[in-house]
């Protein structure tokens, strides 16, 4: 019995540990302002709240985003209000909306990409948004998936990456998956990275 009640004393520090770590945790998810893949936030999303994870959302433009499914979430900041020094990791989310609004030909967005890596912290991309890690020139030698789209798996060939068709991808800290069906090991990926 003594033995058994020393166990689970030495194991509350690290339960502690291991729980403490993950609510200091952030995630910022960074979605087209129409026409995202809800499933792919929210599920992905969902998986890292319910593990402690604190997660904001950022687009290009204020209020409610509104996913291609009809679902809406509130845009906690801008694209330009993101800094590195704050998060863990940044996940950008796919959908339509990413080419409808141009996001991987926004500088600010490609910036952060950059900003992300550079600072060693996890970089995740979604669906058709590893177009915008591509564009940001980050996928060199790089292990990655997408949307089936041939002219997504073609821009991520041409810039060197190696393009493998598997629901989730993981090299080193960036994390990549093919769609709204993945969202969810997505999410579980990512949660594995962070640590």
């Amino acid at each position: 019995m003594l033995i058994k009640s020393l166990q689970a004393k030495a194991l509350i520090p690290c339960l502690d540990s291991c729980f403490t770590g993950r609510l200091s945790m952030r995630v910022v998810f960074i979605v087209a302002p129409g026409n995202y893949r809800d499933e792919e936030l929210f599920n992905s999303k969902s998986v890292l709240e319910q593990a402690g994870v604190r997660c904001d959302v950022a687009s290009t433009q204020r209020g409610a985003l509104t996913g291609s499914r009809g679902a809406s979430v509130k845009c906690d900041m801008l694209v330009g209000e993101i800094s590195a020094r704050h998060y863990d990791a940044v996940v950008f989310i796919g959908g339509s909306g990413v080419q409808e609004h141009a996001l991987e030909e926004n500088n600010t967005i490609l910036s952060i990409a950059r900003e992300f890596a550079s600072a060693g912290k996890v970089v995740a991309a979604i669906c058709i948004a590893p177009r915008i890690l591509a564009k940001a020139g980050l996928l060199q030698g790089k292990r990655v998936t997408c949307f089936p789209d041939a002219s997504a798996i073609s821009l991520l060939r041409q810039v060197g990456a190696h393009y493998a068709a598997k629901p989730v991808e993981i090299d080193g800290k960036l994390v990549t998956a093919n769609g709204p069906q993945s969202a969810s090991a997505f999410g579980q990926a990512l949660l594995d990275v962070l640590g």
